[in-house]
């Protein structure tokens, strides 16, 4: 876990409030499951008398509402069953994508200057594992608890009404197994529940770590103990589950015990009432039956209690990443940002500083970037070159200095304006696995063909998707796996040539390439940005020829780290 900003007091009640919009649903829901096992406890009830009364040998017409109520029950039971699976069901996945559509808008904001503060595979976790922790509150957690309570109080209201002591009785059992066995299993669940869902996100982070990552864990010879640490992990996944499994496992046979002591002891008390002369025997028999199966709806509480353990533990996580503040805050009350024709960019004297503590990544740097002109910022890795794209795009706030843009200052400004105006290719540009045409249109998704076409055209890939036997809606590996470096990268410009911005930059467009390709790549772009105001950064030396101004970014203005044309 990494620190984050103060987490609420009640995250499991913050969870709650998301299911608020469903309320109607979940009622809905909840009434069908209760019906349907107040349906099954009536029916078996009623049919332990009809059964008791028919042996008596009455005349038919004494037993043919309780014939009726048999088949109508069994009938009724059967739907709402569905009703509850349908319903609850229904509920329980809009509530899970409208959650997880809100932890999306809270990752946006923190992308991509916050995101590294949690690792990929427990990112991947807390988005999906942990948002449908939801869909278990609802299903095994809410709704049984309902159902159970329903037929717990109309199983102990018969049975008062029938004979009070063994009311008592009852009442007495079914609160043991409904409220002291589930808190006992909550209690047991509270530490191992939190450390599961910690094994688990470790698991998943080294996963992704041996996926995504093998060849650097090869290259630097950490693959096998990146393995092992996976190993461990899912080992003590497994203990955990084994003893969480014993706890549960034994709560159930506490559960059982007191059904058969309850069962016992109210057939018991009926016995002694009958032979008083106090009880009929259908009743006798109906008390019996009604012990036995007022258990059954109770059978699913600790299983529901250990879920409640995992659901806690997830809106923690939950609550800690949509507490996390984002890097950059928009102010107050944003400018509005909004350009025609050509745009300039104006830095002056900048200051960026990751950490507060740390120092400065940007001091005092200050550049011009003119109107339709393509300005190359070459310098060595380390030195701040995507610490200015991060600026610029407001991914990450500026303490000092100044960033204008056609006479604007970009503090004051909303980040999605900003970033209306300023975008193109960053370092962590993602390739996904779907089509060219799916790739390209994340740029602009109104695009035509024609306007792929020529994106791709002007990025010099268009020969290459042509060649390919579905040309654009060839799909392609993840992260352009099945696909060169040098097509990968030509890919990206295309995609941001596409979203047409009216300042163009490009991270490191020949980032891993050779020093061939990346000649080619960066001739490429430079002819593809032609007349474009454009910002390249780039730490390569060669094929710079074509640029409109290179500009050193350890040298200021006019010193010899610049090359003005």
């Amino acid at each position: 876990m990494t620190p984050h900003a103060p987490t609420a007091p009640r995250p499991t009640r913050r969870l709650l409030r998301h299911l608020l919009p469903y309320w109607r649903r979940l009622l809905l829901a909840a009434l069908a499951a209760a019906g349907s096992d107040l349906a099954a406890a009536a029916l078996m009830t009623t049919a332990a008398w009809l059964i008791t009364r028919a042996a008596e040998q009455p005349p038919l017409a004494s037993v043919t509402l309780a014939i009726v109520a048999v088949r109508a029950l069994a009938l009724g039971r059967g739907l709402l069953r569905y009703a509850d699976r349908l319903l609850g069901h229904d509920a329980a996945l809009r509530a899970v994508a409208g959650l997880r559509t809100r932890v999306y808008e809270a990752l946006v904001p923190l992308a991509p200057a916050g995101v590294p503060a949690f690792r990929r595979g427990d990112l991947l976790t807390r988005l999906v594992d942990d948002v449908d922790a939801v869909q278990d509150l609802l299903l095994r957690v809410l709704i049984p608890a309902a159902a159970a309570c329903a037929v717990a109080g109309a199983a102990i209201g018969t049975a008062v009404v029938l004979l009070p002591q063994a009311g008592a009785l009852l009442g007495l059992s079914l609160a043991v197994a409904g409220l002291v066995v589930p808190a006992l299993v909550l209690a047991a669940s509270r530490r191992s529940g939190r450390a599961r869902k910690a094994a688990r996100a470790e698991l998943a982070a080294l996963s992704v770590d041996l996926t995504a990552g093998a060849a650097d864990l090869a290259a630097y010879g950490a693959r096998g103990r990146t393995e092992e640490r996976a190993r461990r992990a899912a080992a003590r996944i497994a203990a955990l589950e084994r003893r969480a499994a014993l706890t549960t496992s034994l709560a159930s046979a506490a559960v059982l015990l007191l059904q058969a002591a309850a069962t016992v002891g109210v057939t018991w008390l009926a016995l002694r009432a009958h032979a008083a002369g106090d009880l009929p025997a259908v009743l006798l028999t109906v008390l019996a039956v009604l012990a036995l199966v007022a258990f059954d709806a109770l059978a699913s509480l600790p299983a529901a209690a250990r879920r409640l353990v995992e659901v806690r533990a997830s809106a923690r996580r939950l609550a800690d990443l949509l507490d996390t503040p984002p890097p950059v805050t928009d102010p107050p009350a944003p400018r509005p940002l909004f350009v025609d024709g050509p745009v300039g960019v104006e830095i002056t004297d900048l200051r960026v500083r990751h950490r507060a503590s740390g120092a400065p990544a940007l001091d005092g740097f200050s550049l011009r970037l003119p109107p339709g002109r393509r300005v190359v910022l070459h310098g060595a890795s380390g030195s701040g070159k995507s610490t200015l794209i991060a600026a610029l795009m407001r991914f990450v706030p500026y303490e000092a200095g100044s960033v204008r843009v056609d006479g604007h200052e970009l503090s004051a400004c909303a980040g999605a304006d900003v970033r209306r105006v300023i975008s193109g290719m960053t370092q962590d540009a993602h390739v996904f696995h779907a089509t060219i045409r799916a790739n390209l249109l994340l740029a602009r998704p109104d695009a035509t063909t024609d306007d792929l076409r020529e994106a791709a055209r002007r990025a010099r890939i268009l020969d290459w998707v042509d060649s390919l036997p579905h040309g654009l809606d060839t799909v392609l590996g993840g992260d352009g796996a099945t696909v060169s470096g040098g097509q990968r990268q030509r890919l990206l410009l295309a995609r941001a040539l596409l979203a047409d911005p009216p300042v163009l930059v490009l991270d490191e467009p020949t980032e891993g390439l050779d020093p061939q390709t990346a000649a080619a790549v960066l001739a490429d772009v430079l002819d593809a940005t032609r007349g474009r105001t454009t910002l390249l950064v780039t730490h390569e030396r060669n094929g710079l020829d074509a640029a409109d101004e290179v500009v050193g970014l350890d040298a200021p203005a006019g010193a010899p780290g610049v090359r003005a044309r």
